[in-house]
């Protein structure tokens, strides 16, 4: 460059966190360990939504992937869910297939329309006691999963667990170089087929597809009766899908210390099913287990684990699926032992923390386990644990109002002062609170203190007016503040006040 010629300086755009050698390799390994925890999940779903084990196998894949660029929370993994399968096997059972992709399509639809509504901010309103119980509802669902694979099985079955428990768990001590889940995977399947041992193997579990999925439409008539087959079930898709997603986004959030975009996960999750549901898949949503496996214990963090998972997944099954058929079940059992045991919250049922624990957020945490216990449904937990989070709240504020009176000197007006939130739980009990025969003929009421929340208090402070004015007295009601005035001044006189 001569002397006068201006300099120039460009600035290199920075670089993405997995082109770090050791970064990548982490991902790479975690996406394989993954896709190997993928296939007998898939296919188990598969069946348990009474289609082909390729529809669960090509859901996870095309979930995976798409997930990894459209989603708003990185380490994640999408796939086919047991929650999922749950939804729409009654429309597989009863209508087939093609009508299971359409639902699934529209379900995607509805994701990408609620995500455009905000529907990310109401995980706002979830309770830590109802995060806690969906976590440790979790494992243990996790874990009961397994019990079939651990009952009526060969004895060998038993040491072999036992022995890739030892692997993972002893070999993060000495290196964390592999993901410990791939070398307990890998020395069991090695042994399996090298001394013939006749255990069950993944392909055990159903066919795997030897062909790459194809895009196409749902064969259906595109009818408005078939759109009110469908929508019910595209709408069990969209909601339970966004819930577990979302609860499973913060979940990751707080393991790994970082924040992240809900509204792009929840039009994301849409994209992702849209696009299953064009390739034929069951469709699908986060998977709390696979992605315990990717961050918790093989260490992912970028988006490149969540990509590769799905890559290795169609690799293993389409190009390498007589070598995958001979993974024992063992292995993978044990791999979901140590999920279940490491996603469950330990501190939250210790002695010394549940003595010191409010009994409410007990009964709100032990309501969110049970729901999900009896039901198999994680959205349904998480919704009755909100609810009964709601009503212990609204009966714990409503016996914080508080109302207490003063008699003027010269004895003409009582003055009532009330302190406290008025909605519809707490006001029942205002209007028991006022001596309507003893007062004298002028009482006021003042709400300095005090808030109007809806139509209820309205309706209490009219039945309190109501019981004044039919003994002769009058009452006047001050200080209401400028929130607590527009209410009570659209509303009050128009509501029914029973005597």
């Amino acid at each position: 460059m001569s002397a006068s010629s201006p300099a120039v300086f460009r600035l290199r755009p920075s670089r993405p966190s997995w082109l770090s050698p050791k970064v990548f390799r982490t991902e790479v390994l975690a996406g394989l360990v993954v896709a190997l925890a993928l296939i007998p999940e898939a296919i188990s779903f598969s069946i348990l939504a009474g289609v082909d084990p390729r529809v669960g196998l090509f859901a996870s894949f095309t979930m995976a992937v798409t997930i990894a660029i459209c989603g708003g929370r990185p380490a994640m993994i999408s796939a086919a869910t047991g929650a999922i399968a749950l939804v729409v096997a009654p429309l597989a059972r009863d209508h087939g297939l093609d009508h299971l992709v359409a639902a699934v399509i529209l379900g995607g639809v509805l994701q990408v329309l609620l995500a455009a509504l905000g529907v990310a901010r109401l995980m706002r309103f979830i309770p830590r006691s109802v995060m806690v119980g969906f976590v440790n509802a979790l494992a243990i669902l996790i874990f009961a999963a397994q019990m079939p694979y651990l009952i009526g099985v060969p004895w060998l079955v038993y040491p072999m667990v036992a022995v890739a428990l030892v692997i993972m768990v002893g070999l993060p001590r000495l290196t964390r170089a592999v993901p410990a889940p791939l070398v307990a995977i890998v020395v069991l399947t090695v042994v399996t087929v090298a001394a013939g041992f006749a255990v069950p193997t993944v392909g055990d579990q159903g066919a795997l597809p030897d062909s790459l999925p194809t895009l196409g439409l749902p064969q259906i008539p595109y009818t408005w009766e078939t759109l009110q087959v469908i929508a019910p079930y595209a709408l069990g898709i969209a909601l339970v899908g966004l819930m577990e997603s979302l609860m499973t986004a913060k979940l990751v959030d707080d393991i790994t210390d970082t924040g992240s975009n809900k509204t792009r996960e929840s039009w994301g999750q849409g994209v992702a099913n849209i696009v299953t549901g064009f390739f034929g898949g069951m469709g699908g949503c986060a998977m709390i287990g696979q992605t315990m496996i990717n961050v918790k214990v093989s260490g992912a963090r970028t988006r490149l684990s969540t990509f590769l998972s799905g890559v290795f997944l169609l690799i293993l099954v389409v190009s390498l699926g007589d070598v995958v058929a001979r993974i024992p079940m063992a292995a993978l059992v044990a791999v979901m032992i140590i999920v279940a045991v490491s996603t469950f919250d330990w501190h939250s049922v210790a002695p010394a923390t549940v003595k010191r624990m409010p009994w409410g957020e007990l009964v709100v945490m032990a309501s969110t386990v049970g729901a999900v216990l009896i039901t198999h449904n994680l959205a349904i937990g998480v919704i009755v644990g909100v609810l009964t989070a709601m009503v212990i709240f609204a009966r714990r504020v409503a016996h914080m109002v508080e109302v207490t009176s003063v008699l003027d000197p010269d004895g003409s007006t009582r003055i009532y002062s009330v302190h406290g939130e008025l909605f519809f739980a707490s006001s029942n009990d205002l209007v028991h609170q006022f001596d309507y025969t003893g007062d004298p003929d002028r009482v006021i009421i003042d709400m300095s203190h005090a808030h109007v929340w809806d139509a209820s208090s309205v309706a209490a402070l009219d039945a309190i007016t109501t019981k004044y004015a039919a003994r002769g007295k009058t009452v006047e009601i001050i200080e209401l503040n400028q929130p607590s005035a527009r209410i009570h001044g659209t509303l009050a006189g128009q509501l029914k006040v029973g005597h």
